[in-house]
């Protein structure tokens, strides 16, 4: 089994889905809500223990998420950022951040995914904590054609991934969170672009399966999970955190109130963020959580 410490944003890709509002701004940075998107993954991670995280993007765009996030020491955490030059498909960022990732076990996200749920902090957590091999994470979908799919045994082991298939043997739909061992980067490289000339992540949790390494933790009633690049996802993203927000008087995806309750910072550090950040009612939350 493997500890995962360190995680993937892959915040790239061109956005044509959200056209013509991704025509300035990358769709990582579209609101949902009342945050950027990506903080809603950079939080999943977070609630995992990763601490270390890279962050790839294009060259238009890694500059307004550096000035984002900065180096995440305010977090309690460590940002890195590399430029990917274009979408040659999710696992070409194991190759990319070989070197960020040095033979260790690694989470990947992609930045424009959304996850929440009861308890959905130790289900991440622990699958963080003892795995092995390829993790996965599915949630079940009405219209599984649009999706990558895994049929799974009654072990809750998978034997079998779909891309997109026409007659699907499964309603599992892959989300865009996973965890892979160390060798993840070597596999990356013996990758053969597909028909449209990408990387596919199918092809590679294909290249674990041969060795009945692929394993899913189903997120079943009780959790959300929303793949934010179309109008309608970004939309219904936005009314979910609302309501909850407002329901419950509490905050989704807030870097800062997740690093304090994990222990990133401590209530001294906490308090000291608070100093950079401008009057606001996200301030004036953060700051109710010290009274």
């Amino acid at each position: 089994m493997q500890t995962v410490k360190k995680g993937i944003i892959l915040a790239g890709g061109l956005g044509t889905r959200l056209y013509p509002l991704t025509k300035v701004l990358n769709k990582q940075l579209m609101p949902i809500y009342d945050k950027p998107a990506i903080y809603y993954p950079l939080s999943t991670l977070m609630l995992a223990g990763i601490r270390e995280i890279l962050i790839i993007s294009s060259l238009d765009n890694i500059g307004m998420l550096k000035r984002l996030f900065g180096t995440g020491e305010q977090l309690g955490m460590s940002f890195i950022y590399m430029v990917q030059e274009k979408p040659n498909g999710l696992p070409e960022a194991f190759i990319l951040g070989e070197d960020f990732i040095a033979n260790e076990p690694v989470a990947m996200i992609l930045g424009d995914n959304f996850f929440h749920g009861h308890k959905l902090s130790e289900v991440v957590f622990d699958k963080a904590q003892h795995f092995k091999g390829a993790h996965l994470f599915t949630y079940q979908v009405e219209n599984p054609q649009r999706y990558g799919i895994a049929v799974v045994d009654e072990n809750n082991q998978v034997i079998d991934v779909e891309e997109k298939p026409k007659d699907p043997k499964s309603k599992r739909a892959i989300t865009g969170l996973y965890y892979f061992d160390h060798t993840v980067s070597n596999r990356a490289r013996k990758l053969k672009p597909s028909s449209r000339g990408e990387l596919e992540i199918v092809d590679l949790i294909k290249n674990y399966l041969e060795e009945q390494l692929v394993f899913s933790t189903h997120l079943g009633r009780g959790y959300v999970w929303f793949d934010t690049g179309t109008f309608k996802s970004l939309l219904s993203a936005s009314q979910y955190v609302e309501l909850i927000q407002t329901r419950q008087n509490t905050a989704i995806g807030a870097p800062e109130e997740i690093a304090l309750n994990m222990g990133f910072l401590t209530q001294t550090q906490f308090k000291e963020s608070l100093n950079f950040l401008p009057e606001s009612s996200y301030k004036t939350y953060l700051k109710s959580l010290l009274l």
